[in-house]
C-alpha cells in the first residue's frame, strides 16, 4: 500500500518502517532459509524477483507491509521522542528483525454483504536471536494499533485500488468504500507459540483445523482492543529519506 510509504511506527519494543528496496538483500537472505520458507509457505525466489515483489507490494491496494527493526535508541539522532526517523540509519541490515503484513480480501462467507472485507495478519521474526522474548506479541500489538488508527485510509485505498482493477466498478460493490468485518490469522496447528501469541492479543479460534492443517483465529472488535491496549511509547512518525 502507498498509505504507509512515508510512515514509521515506533514503540519501546520495536520500530516498524515501510518496506524499501534497501531492505531487499537482507529480506532475500532471510527467505533463503528453508525453515523460514516452510513457516511462511513461501517459494524460493531470486534476488531480482524479490526486488520485483517489493515494488509490487508498495503499490498493492490489498497488502500493507512493514519491516520490523530494533527499537530506537535514546542516544541516536532518531530518538524515540523525535517526529522523524532517518531511512538508512534506523533500518540498516544489522537492525532488521523481520516483517509484518496485512492482507485484505473480500469476505467470502455465505450471505456476506458485498461491501465487506476481511483482513489477515501475519508476522515473521526472521532473526533467531529475537525469538522467544515476547517481541512478536509486542510487534503485532503495535501493528493492530496502527491498523485501528488508520483503518479509514486503509479501506479507502483498498476500495479505490480494487475499483481501478475492475474498470471503475470495484467488482460490483456499491457505496464509496468497504467495511472490514474482522481480522484473522491462519496458523499451522503445530505452531503453538504463534497460536498462543494471537490468543493473548484477544484473537479467538473459529472452527476446527482446516484441510491445510491451519487454525483460524479471529479478532472482531479491533477498535475495542486498540482502545484498551496502546503499546508503551507508541508513536507514528515520518520516515525521512535522503533528498
Amino acid at each position: 500500500m502507498k498509505l504507509n510509504e512515508s510512515t514509521a511506527v515506533t514503540t519501546t519494543r520495536a520500530l516498524l518502517v515501510p518496506y524499501e528496496s534497501r531492505h531487499v538483500p537482507t529480506y532475500h537472505q532471510w527467505m533463503e532459509d528453508p525453515a523460514i520458507q516452510a513457516a511462511t509457505a513461501s517459494e524460493r525466489l531470486t534476488l531480482e524477483e524479490e526486488y520485483e515483489n517489493q515494488q509490487s507490494w508498495r503499490v498493492s491496494h490489498d497488502k500493507l507491509t512493514f519491516i520490523i527493526c530494533q527499537p530506537l535508541s535514546p542516544s541516536s539522532s532518531s530518538s524515540p521522542s523525535s517526529s522523524t526517523v532517518q531511512a538508512g540509519e534506523v533500518d540498516i541490515p544489522e537492525k532488521m528483525i523481520g516483517d509484518i503484513n496485512l492482507f485484505l480480501y473480500p469476505n467470502d462467507e455465505e450471505d456476506a454483504p458485498e461491501d465487506e472485507c476481511v483482513g489477515e495478519v501475519d508476522i515473521m521474526i526472521a532473526s533467531a536471536e529475537h525469538r522467544g522474548k515476547g517481541l512478536g506479541r509486542a510487534v503485532v500489538g503495535g501493528f493492530l494499533q496502527y491498523i485501528s488508527r488508520n483503518l479509514e485510509g486503509i479501506l479507502r485505498e483498498y476500495y479505490e485500488g480494487g475499483s481501478k482493477q475492475n474498470g471503475g466498478n470495484n467488482g460490483g460493490k456499491g457505496g464509496e468504500t468497504v467495511k472490514m468485518k474482522m481480522l484473522m490469522a491462519k496458523i499451522n496447528k503445530d505452531n503453538v507459540k504463534s497460536i498462543k501469541l494471537f490468543k493473548a492479543l484477544g484473537f479467538e479460534q473459529e472452527g476446527e483445523v482446516n484441510y491445510f492443517g491451519e487454525v483460524k483465529l479471529v479478532l472482531r472488535d479491533l477498535e475495542g482492543y486498540a482502545r484498551g491496549n496502546v503499546p508503551e511509547g507508541y508513536q507514528e512518525v515520518v520516515y525521512q529519506r535522503e533528498e
